[in-house]
C-alpha cells in the first residue's frame, strides 16, 4: 500500500458509526500538510543536541564539584579523631547490613537485565551459578525474612501512628490555648517599687565551666537585672580548670563589685558531678537560707533586666507553685542550616510542648537555666543529684512527685546561642537522649511508688519518658533507617506510602508551624530528623542499658554572639544614663596587667577540622543501595526518598552541615 493510500472503514451500529481513517497524507486534512524543509530539520536536531550537550556538561560540572568537595573534605578529616566508642555493635551491625544490601543488589541487577521470570522457570531449567543463588535467596527471603520484617514494620507503624496521635494532640491543646487566650496570670498587687523590703530575696546563680567567649556578657546581663540590689545576690559558679580563664573571670566579677553589684565568685576545688555538683556545692551555702527564689542561667544566656519582675510575681499567692520557667530566643538561628533546623526543633518544644503540659498539668521538665525556683521546692525533692547527666529533669521529676507546680511563660524569653556545629550539636543531642533513659531507670519505683494520681504515674510513665523519650528515637531509627531500605529487597513487607510520606510530611508541617518563617525547610527538616536519629537511638540505649557513653557530659561550645537588637538596647541604656556614673568593666590596674600578660601569652594553636562521621556514612550508602534497588522496581515515591535520605546521611557524615572550619 502506498504512503498516500487512505483506508476508510465504517462500522454501523445501532446507536452510531464509527470511520477510521489511516493515512496522515490524507486530502481530508489539508491545513496539516505543511511541508518541513531539510534545513528546518537541521536546525531543529541541533538544537535538541545542544540541550542535550548543556544538560550533560551541567551535571558533569556538578558531579566534579560534589567530587572535589567530597576529595577535600575525605583529605582534611582524620578519621581516627572520631570517638572509638561510636564504632561500636551499631556501626559493625550497619557495615554487615551493608554488605547484605550490596550483594543483593548485584544479583537484583543480573536478575532485571537477564529478564530472569522465576515463575515460569522449572528447577530442572536453572542456568549457571548465579541464577540459582537468586532463586536460594527468594525462597529464603520469603520463609525465614519477609515474616520477621513484616511483624517488625508493622509494630514500629503502629508505634509511629501513636507517637503522630500524641503530636497532633499537643499541637491541638496548642491552638485551644490560642484560641482561649490562656496564660499563668499574676494573683495580688506587685511589689511597691519605693519599698525594697516588699520585694523578696533572690539568688540568680550561673554555673559555668571554660566558658571564655560568653562569661563577660552573661555576668553583664545579671548585673543589669531590674532588682533591689539589697534583695539580690549574684553567684557566679565557675568550674574551669583553666587558670588563666579563672582569673579573668574573677577580673570581671571584681569590676561589677567595685561598681555596687551584690556578687560573689566561686570556685571548687572538688569538681565531681559536674553542672549538678556545681549547683549543689553553691546551694550549701550557709547564706543560701535568707533568700527564698534562686534563678539559674546557663554561661551563654543573657536575661532582659526585666525577667525577675516578669517571673517573680507569679509565686504570689500560689504556695504549690515550685517553677516558673522562660522560653528560649536564640541570637544565631539565622547562622547556618544547622541553627535554623535547631529553632524549628525549639520552637515546636516551647511554643506546643512546654506550654501545653504547663497548662493542662502544671508539669514540664525544666530545660536547666532560664527559670525560678522556689528554694523550698528545690529542698523538699532532695536538692541537686549527680547521678545523672539530665539533672534538671532529675529535679522536675523529684519535684512533681512531691506535689509542686510549674508555670511555662510562653512569652517571657531569654537569648541564648544554638550549637553551630554538627560536632557539638551532636554531643548535646547524645546527652540529651541518653540521660532521660538514666533517670527513667532510676525514677520508675519512686513514680510507682509516689502519692499522686494515677492519670499523673500514667502520664509520666506512658508519654513523658516512654513515648516522648524511648519510643520516638526507637521507631524513628528502625522504621526509616533500617526497615526501608530492607523492604526494597524484600518487596512482600513494602511500606505503604502514607508510612513514608503523607503522614511525616504532614508532622512535619506540625512541627514548623510555630516557627513560620521556617517553611522553606520543611523538606530539609524532616530529612535531617531522620538523619539524627542514629545519634538519638545510640544514645537511648546507652542510656537505657547504663553504657559507658552515657555518663559523658561535654560543654557544648559557645561563640559569644550578641545579637544587634541586644546591642542597640544596651546603647540605649548607656545614652539613658549617661548622666549617671557608668559602670565600667575591665578597667581596674590589675585587670589591664593581666589582660596584657594573657595577649604576650603564646596559646598553642589548635587546628580544628571537620570530622568524618562513619555511622552516617555507612547509613548514607546503604540508603543509597536501596533506592539503586528501588529503582529497578519502579517505585516513585520510595526511591526519592530513600535517594535524597541517603544524601542527607551523606551531607552529615561528611560533616557538610553547620559549622565549616578553614
Amino acid at each position: 500500500m502506498s504512503s498516500n493510500s487512505v483506508v476508510v472503514t465504517i462500522e454501523k451500529t445501532d446507536n452510531f458509526s464509527l470511520l477510521e481513517v489511516n493515512g496522515s497524507d490524507s486530502f481530508l486534512f489539508p491545513d496539516k500538510q505543511k511541508a518541513v524543509s531539510p534545513k528546518q530539520f537541521t536546525w531543529v536536531l541541533l538544537l535538541k543536541a545542544y540541550r542535550v550537550l548543556t544538560s550533560l556538561s551541567w551535571l558533569a560540572m556538578a558531579f566534579r564539584t560534589m567530587f572535589v568537595s567530597v576529595k577535600k573534605r575525605i583529605s582534611l578529616s582524620d578519621v581516627s579523631e572520631e570517638d572509638p566508642r561510636s564504632r561500636g555493635r551499631l556501626y559493625r551491625f550497619i557495615k554487615v547490613f551493608l554488605v547484605i544490601s550490596i550483594l543483593a543488589l548485584v544479583l537484583e541487577v543480573v536478575a532485571h537485565f537477564k529478564k530472569w521470570n522465576l515463575q515460569m522457570i522449572q528447577p530442572w531449567e536453572v542456568d549457571g551459578l548465579v541464577q540459582s543463588s537468586y532463586m536460594a535467596w527468594l525462597s529464603f527471603r520469603v520463609d525465614y525474612i519477609s515474616p520477621f520484617v513484616m511483624l517488625l514494620s508493622k509494630f514500629c507503624v503502629v508505634l509511629f501512628l501513636i507517637q503522630s496521635l500524641d503530636r497532633l494532640v499537643l499541637c491541638l491543646g496548642c491552638f485551644w490555648i490560642k484560641f482561649k487566650k490562656l496564660k499563668p496570670t499574676i494573683e495580688g498587687e506587685t511589689y511597691d517599687i519605693e519599698d525594697s523590703l516588699s520585694f523578696p530575696m533572690v539568688l540568680v546563680q550561673i554555673p559555668m565551666c571554660n566558658e571564655r567567649e560568653v562569661y563577660a556578657q552573661s555576668i553583664a546581663a545579671a548585673c543589669e537585672l531590674d532588682w533591689p540590689r539589697d534583695r539580690i545576690l549574684i553567684q557566679v559558679l565557675d568550674d574551669s580548670d583553666d587558670g588563666n580563664l579563672q582569673l579573668l573571670i574573677k577580673d570581671e566579677v571584681s569590676s561589677w563589685h567595685e561598681k555596687g553589684i551584690n556578687i560573689i565568685y566561686r570556685h571548687r576545688l572538688i569538681r565531681t558531678g559536674y553542672k549538678a555538683g556545681n549547683l549543689k556545692s553553691a546551694m550549701s551555702c550557709d547564706y543560701v537560707k535568707d533568700y527564698e527564689f534562686v534563678a539559674i542561667f546557663d554561661a551563654d544566656f543573657q536575661p532582659n533586666p526585666d525577667f525577675l519582675k516578669l517571673t517573680i510575681p507569679h509565686f504570689k499567692g500560689k504556695p504549690q507553685l515550685g517553677l516558673v520557667q522562660a522560653r528560649w530566643s536564640f541570637v544565631n538561628k539565622d547562622e547556618n542550616l544547622l541553627t535554623r533546623l535547631q529553632n524549628v526543633n525549639l520552637c515546636f518544644h516551647f511554643e506546643v510542648e512546654q506550654q501545653v503540659n504547663g497548662v493542662f498539668l502544671n508539669f514540664f521538665g525544666f530545660n536547666g537555666t532560664a527559670g525560678v525556683w522556689r528554694i523550698k521546692a528545690l529542698e523538699d525533692s532532695g536538692g541537686w543529684l549527680e547521678r545523672t547527666t539530665v539533672e534538671d529533669m532529675d529535679i522536675a521529676v523529684r519535684a512533681h512527685l512531691n506535689g509542686w507546680d510549674f508555670i511555662f511563660l510562653n512569652d517571657v524569653k531569654v537569648l541564648c546561642e544554638l550549637p553551630e556545629s554538627y560536632e557539638t550539636y551532636k554531643k548535646q543531642q547524645h546527652r540529651w537522649h541518653s540521660g532521660p533513659m538514666q533517670l527513667f531507670r532510676l525514677c520508675l519505683p519512686a513514680i510507682i511508688t509516689s502519692k499522686i494520681s494515677i492519670w499523673k504515674k500514667a502520664n509520666l510513665i506512658f508519654l513523658f519518658f516512654l513515648l516522648r523519650k524511648l519510643i520516638l528515637p526507637f521507631y524513628s531509627f528502625t522504621l526509616f533507617c533500617i526497615i526501608l531500605p530492607l523492604t526494597m529487597f524484600i518487596p512482600e513487607a513494602e511500606l505503604p506510602l502514607w508510612v513514608i510520606c503523607y503522614v511525616p510530611i504532614f508532622m512535619s508541617f506540625l512541627n514548623i508551624l510555630p516557627s513560620p518563617k521556617s517553611f522553606p525547610f520543611l523538606v530539609p527538616y524532616l530529612l535531617f530528623e531522620n538523619t539524627m536519629s542514629v545519634t538519638k537511638f545510640n544514645a537511648m540505649v546507652s542510656g537505657l542499658f547504663q553504657l559507658g557513653s552515657a555518663y559523658e557530659w561535654v560543654v557544648t561550645k559557645k561563640t559569644g554572639r550578641s545579637s544587634e537588637s541586644d546591642l542597640l538596647a544596651f546603647a540605649e541604656r548607656e545614652s539613658k544614663s549617661s548622666g549617671e556614673e557608668k559602670i565600667l568593666r575591665r578597667h581596674s590596674e590589675s585587670g589591664l596587667e593581666l589582660l596584657g600578660k594573657l595577649k604576650d601569652q603564646k596559646l598553642p594553636s589548635l587546628k580544628k577540622r571537620n570530622k568524618l562521621y562513619r555511622k552516617e556514612l555507612a547509613l548514607a550508602f546503604l540508603l543509597l543501595t536501596a533506592s539503586a534497588r528501588s529503582l529497578l522496581s519502579a517505585h516513585g515515591v520510595h526511591f526519592y526518598f530513600l535517594l535524597f535520605q541517603g544524601l542527607s546521611f551523606l551531607a552529615v557524615g561528611l560533616d557538610l552541615i553547620g559549622e565549616q572550619m578553614s
